[in-house]
C-alpha cells in the first residue's frame, strides 16, 4: 500500500508542479477569445460550464479505459502505478493539454487538421484515414461489449437479447452524434463522470480500511504475470499498450477538440485537459490496486471469483462484495454506461473530423446526416464481423490498442514541431521525449506481437533501442535542415 499512496501522491503533485511548467511553456492568452465564442453554431461550438466541460472531457477520454486497462495491466506488478504515474505527468497529460490548446489556436480543429498543419498534407491524409478507423472501432467494441452485458442481466443470455440492446445502443449513438452537444451529452454526462469518481472514492477508502499486502517496488518490478494466468506477454512492450486511458492514449487527441470548442478561456486548459488526464490516472491507480489484491493477496477468494477472472467480471465482484447495492449500480455504470458515452462521442469525433476535412457547414441538419449515414453503415458492418466472428471483439480490442497508441505518436509529433516552430529553447524536449519512447513501444509491438509480425521476443531490446535512435537521428537532422 505504501507504494500505492506514493503514486497518488506524486500523480497529484504532477499537476502542480509539471502541469503549471507545461502551461507557462504554451503560455495561453486569456484574453484571446475562443472558437466557442468566436464560431458559435448552437450544435457543436457551445461555451458551457467549466465544470461540466471537465466533467465531459473526463468521461469522454475515460469510458472503461482506467478500469479494464488498470486491471489487465496489475498482473504485471507495481511496474504499472510507475506507468500509470509518468506517463500521466510526463506523457497523457502533456498530449491532452497540448491537442486541446492546439485545438483552440487553430479555431477548434480536429485531429488530422492538426497533424496536416504540423507535420504535412500527406501525413494528414493517412491520419484522417487512420483515425476515422480507430474511431469506428471504438464504436463497435463500445457497443458490443455493454450489450453482452445487458443482454446477460436483463434476458437469458442469448444472441436475441443482446442483439436487441446492440440496436438500442446504435440508436442511442445516431441521435447523441446528430443532436446539438449540450442537448444529450451536456446533461447526462457529468452524472455518470460522478458516478465513476464516486466508485473510485468509495473504493479508495476501502483499501485504506483493509490496508491489504500488495506488491511493493522495493520487492521487485519483475513481471508477475505469469502467476496470474498472464502469459507470453513481457513488460515491455505489452504493459505500455495495456494500460493507455490511464497513461498515454492517442483516443484522447480525437475527444480534446470536442470540448476545445466549449472552452470560455484559455486559462480554463489546464485543469480541463491536464486535469482531466490526471484524474483518469487517479481512477487507474485505485482499480490497479484493487487488482493487485485480487490477484495477489486473496482478493479473487473473498469476493467469491478466481485470479482468472476478466476485467468486467472482477469490477462487478470487487464493488458488489465491497460497496453493497450501491457497489452493483455503480459497476453497471462502470462497464456499461462509460464505454456508451466513450463510443457516442467517437462517432460525434468521426462526424468532426470529416467535416471540417470537407468544410462542410454542420449546423444544418442534413449535412449532418449527409456524413452521419455512411459512416454509420460502415460501423455496422464493423459490429457484425464483431458479433458474427466468435474471436472478432479480440481480433479487433487488440488492433485498437496499438491504433490507439499510435495515434499518440503523432500527437506527440505534431506537439514537438509546434514547440520547435514557436518556443524556441529546449522546451520541445517534454513532447519530443513521450514521443520517441511511444515510437519505440508501438513498432515493437507490432513487429513482435502476433497481430503484426511476429518476431521473437529476444529482438525486443534491438527493436525498441534501433527505433528511438533512428527516431531521434533523424528528427535532429529534420530540425537541423530547419535551422538552415
Amino acid at each position: 500500500m505504501i507504494s500505492f499512496l506514493v503514486s497518488v501522491f506524486a500523480l497529484v503533485a504532477g499537476f502542480f508542479l509539471y502541469g503549471a511548467f507545461v502551461e507557462r511553456v504554451f503560455h495561453p492568452d486569456p484574453d484571446r477569445q475562443t472558437p466557442a465564442l468566436t464560431k458559435a453554431d448552437g450544435v457543436d461550438f457551445i461555451a458551457m460550464p467549466t465544470w461540466k466541460v471537465f466533467m465531459i472531457q473526463f468521461l469522454n477520454i475515460a469510458g472503461t479505459g482506467p478500469i479494464f486497462g488498470a486491471i489487465m495491466g496489475a498482473k504485471f506488478g507495481p511496474a504499472a502505478y510507475l506507468w500509470i504515474v509518468f506517463g500521466c505527468i510526463f506523457g497523457g497529460a502533456v498530449h491532452d493539454y497540448l491537442s486541446g490548446m492546439l485545438s483552440i489556436r487553430h479555431g477548434g480543429a480536429g485531429y488530422p487538421e492538426l497533424v496536416g498543419e504540423y507535420l504535412g498534407q500527406g501525413t494528414k491524409k493517412v491520419m484522417l484515414v487512420f483515425s476515422i478507423l480507430l474511431l469506428m472501432m471504438v464504436g463497435a467494441v463500445f457497443v458490443y461489449s455493454p450489450a453482452v452485458i445487458l443482454g446477460g442481466m436483463t434476458g437469458d443470455g442469448g444472441s436475441g437479447s443482446m442483439m436487441l440492446w446492440v440496436a438500442v445502443i446504435f440508436v442511442y449513438y445516431v441521435i447523441a452524434t446528430l443532436l446539438p452537444i449540450d442537448k444529450i451529452i451536456g446533461r447526462i454526462y457529468p452524472v455518470f463522470a460522478f458516478a465513476l469518481l464516486f466508485m473510485a472514492v468509495a473504493l479508495l477508502v476501502c483499501l485504506l480500511v483493509k490496508w491489504p499486502s500488495i506488491p511493493e517496488f522495493w520487492q521487485g518490478l519483475g513481471n508477475r504475470g505469469p502467476s496470474v494466468g498472464l502469459k507470453d506477454q513481457p513488460i515491455f512492450p505489452c504493459l505500455f499498450i495495456t494500460i493507455a486511458c490511464g497513461a498515454v492514449s492517442g483516443f484522447h487527441a480525437t475527444q480534446s477538440p470536442l470540448m476545445a470548442r466549449c472552452l470560455k478561456n484559455e486559462k480554463l486548459g489546464r485543469p480541463v485537459f491536464y486535469g482531466s488526464m490526471i484524474t483518469e490516472g487517479l481512477v487507474a491507480l485505485v482499480w490497479a490496486a484493487v487488482s493487485s489484491y485480487f490477484f495477489f493477496d486473496g482478493g479473487a477468494a473473498e469476493v467469491g471469483s478466481d485470479i482468472t477472472a476478466a476485467a468486467p467480471t472482477v469490477v462487478t465482484k470487487v464493488s458488489q462484495s465491497w460497496l453493497g447495492i450501491l457497489g452493483g449500480i455503480l459497476a453497471v455504470l462502470g462497464v456499461v454506461a462509460a464505454p456508451i458515452t466513450s463510443g457516442d462521442t467517437a462517432f460525434r469525433s468521426a462526424r468532426l473530423i470529416i467535416a471540417d476535412f470537407l468544410h462542410l457547414d454542420q449546423k444544418p441538419m442534413l449535412k449532418r446526416l449527409y456524413i452521419a449515414i455512411p459512416l454509420f453503415a460502415l460501423s455496422a458492418l464493423l459490429l457484425w464481423y464483431n458479433i458474427a466472428d466468435s474471436n472478432g471483439f479480440n481480433v479487433i480490442w487488440r488492433y485498437f490498442g496499438w491504433s490507439n497508441q499510435t495515434l499518440s505518436v503523432f500527437m506527440f509529433w505534431t506537439a514537438t514541431v509546434y514547440l520547435v516552430r514557436n518556443k524556441g529553447g529546449l522546451y520541445y524536449l517534454i513532447t519530443l521525449i513521450p514521443g520517441l519512447f511511444m515510437t519505440s513501444v508501438c513498432t515493437t509491438f507490432i513487429l513482435v506481437d502476433k497481430i503484426g509480425i511476429g518476431l521473437p521476443a529476444s529482438t525486443i531490446p534491438w527493436i525498441a533501442l534501433g527505433t528511438f535512435a533512428i527516431s531521434t537521428i533523424l528528427f535532429y537532422l529534420w530540425k537541423l535542415r530547419k535551422n538552415k
